[in-house]
């Protein structure tokens, strides 16, 4: 039984397979001492045969200065010769640390580069499951859509009834013949217009849902909404989401100054995006991109109308509510790079 529930050993611990964090042995003799010492003692020999060859003059005595200078015949050569070994030995150690140093910038690089991928792989989930939210959606708000613009055909008319005969003119006259029936429904709420104008934040986010079916059947408002829904959609092409921007809050007296017709710097707190990409991709995409250009200006000027009939109708908290929103947000952006703010 001792056998079977025995621990396993532990594998051994490899070593750095590049070897750039052990200290280098150095070699205590190499071919540069070896050539100094061959050259030393070449040297040596020849001066002693020299000498031992050289007649000597033995009534001349002891003369201090020849044997100085003889001394200095002898060991001069040897001493350069080991200066230069010297100087040859060091060029050689400073060349291996230099390929050492290169070699620990290069597997610092490959770390940094594998580091970068491992971190891009583990975030890919996120991205997926983001955009697979992103994709659901935007299909329940095609879900929705397709069911408001069913609803009235799958609705059983009811049997006509005697309409009953007007007691005067006047009654006969505010009824005019051809009245759209939006006209006749009840005026969109505030509190719906700015929801819907956010869009629904997530795909089981059912009160955005409702106030976006609603707003759809009010028909300025559905035609806004329209608008920013392509505008959005053409600006997450470029990897521009409104979530990611932190506009700066304008007071809702700037807006007010909007709605009135003021234009340029009066309402230049409206351009509160700062992000440098994002409005660098969307300047380059208006002058690029015809079908942008339309649909950003298409988006602007609906906008500003719809803006204009909402303000006088609405309190500060509402407008401030509304700055707030994903397509105040793309107002800003476009307003921003379409001059509106200058």
């Amino acid at each position: 039984m001792s056998d079977q529930h025995s621990p396993e050993p532990p594998e051994p611990v490899r070593p750095t397979p590049l070897g750039i964090y052990d200290k280098p042995k150095r070699e205590a003799i190499t071919g540069i001492e070896i050539a100094a010492l061959a050259l030393s003692f070449i040297w040596l020999l020849g001066a002693v045969i020299f000498f031992l060859v050289l007649p000597s003059d033995a009534s001349s005595g002891f003369d201090g200065i020849r044997f100085l200078v003889t001394l200095m015949a002898v060991f001069m050569p040897v001493a350069m010769i080991w200066v230069a070994a010297t100087a040859a030995r060091s060029s050689r150690v400073m060349r291996e640390e230099s390929q050492r140093l290169q070699a620990a910038i290069d597997a610092i690089r490959q770390s940094y580069v594998a580091q970068q991928q491992r971190g891009a792989i583990i975030n890919e989930p996120s991205v997926t499951r983001k955009l697979d939210e992103i994709a659901e959606t935007a299909k329940k708000t095609e879900t929705a859509l397709a069911t408001f613009s069913t609803s009235r055909s799958d609705t059983p008319r009811p049997a006509p009834t005697a309409a009953p005969q007007p007691d005067t003119a006047d009654d006969q006259a505010s009824f005019a013949l051809g009245t759209p029936a939006e006209d006749l429904a009840p005026p969109l709420p505030n509190e719906d217009f700015v929801r819907a104008l956010n869009f629904p934040e997530t795909a089981e986010d059912e009160q955005g849902f409702a106030a976006l079916r609603r707003a759809l059947k009010d028909r300025r408002a559905a035609q806004l909404i329209q608008a920013a829904q392509d505008v959005l959609t053409l600006l997450s092409q470029d990897g521009i989401y409104m979530d990611d921007l932190r506009p700066d809050k304008a007071r809702p007296e700037v807006w007010r100054q909007f709605a009135g017709g003021a234009r340029g710097r009066a309402v230049a707190a409206l351009g509160g995006i700062r992000d440098r990409s994002s409005l660098a991709l969307t300047s380059g995409r208006m002058k690029q991109d015809p079908i942008f250009r339309d649909a950003a200006h298409h988006f602007l000027r609906l906008f500003d109308k719809t803006f204009a009939d909402f303000e006088p109708a609405a309190s500060d908290a509402e407008i401030a509510a509304l700055g707030e929103t994903r397509t105040a947000r793309a107002f800003m952006l476009l307003g921003r790079v379409a001059g509106t703010f200058d």
